[in-house]
């Protein structure tokens, strides 16, 4: 397992967050996808420097006037950081189940928000997980689900609601993330957003 030991520039984000968003418009106005990067950005993607070509996982969040609009990610991810974000965007827009595809008018109106995940960590005691510092992703029975560190925060949720709502989130009966068979995780995300 790769370890996430690299550090996001501000740089990095603004081309990450841009990359999102062009992903997204170029799908709109059916064009191909024009990407863009400073000197010394594109001098350490050339050179592999870059956080840019590390493959992690990620998700793209889009948020309209406040409310959720689409959130689709990847836990891990072969491919580098730059291509899973602007998959995931697209994915997000377009592919979340919960919501109808984005439309021509409403990419002004949304906010774009990045969480770049860490590694997975077997979780042995689900009491010591911290909201807001830990995503959670729980497989039980065939079924699976994941939470990344922000919702709990966002939903004013305590822990032993953050881990009720796995459970829903994977479809699951409460308490599940403690039965035998049932493989927690935790991670960490580098969160930000336009």
């Amino acid at each position: 397992m790769r370890n996430m030991n690299f550090i996001i520039s501000e740089e990095e984000r603004e081309v990450l967050l841009k990359d999102a968003r062009e992903a997204i418009a170029a799908v709109l106005e059916r064009r191909p996808p024009v990407y863009n990067r400073r000197g010394e950005t594109e001098e350490a993607v050339r050179s592999g420097v870059s956080a840019l070509t590390q493959p992690c996982g990620a998700f793209v969040t889009l948020h309209k006037k406040g409310q959720l609009r689409g959130c689709i990610g990847r836990m891990t991810s072969p491919e580098p950081l730059e291509k899973t974000v602007r998959t995931m965007a697209a994915e997000a827009a377009f592919r979340d189940p919960r919501f109808p595809p984005l439309a021509r008018d409403e990419l002004d109106v949304c906010r774009i928000e990045i969480s770049v995940l860490s590694p997975m960590e077997p979780c042995a005691d689900p009491r010591q997980v911290k909201v807001g510092i830990h995503g959670l992703y729980l497989v039980y029975r065939g079924r699976s689900g994941v939470l990344l560190p922000q919702v709990p925060v966002e939903q004013g949720w305590d822990l032993d609601e953050y881990l009720e709502y796995i459970c829903v989130k994977a479809g699951l009966p409460p308490h599940s993330y403690d039965q035998l068979g049932a493989a927690l995780s935790t991670f960490t995300a580098t969160v930000f957003g336009e």
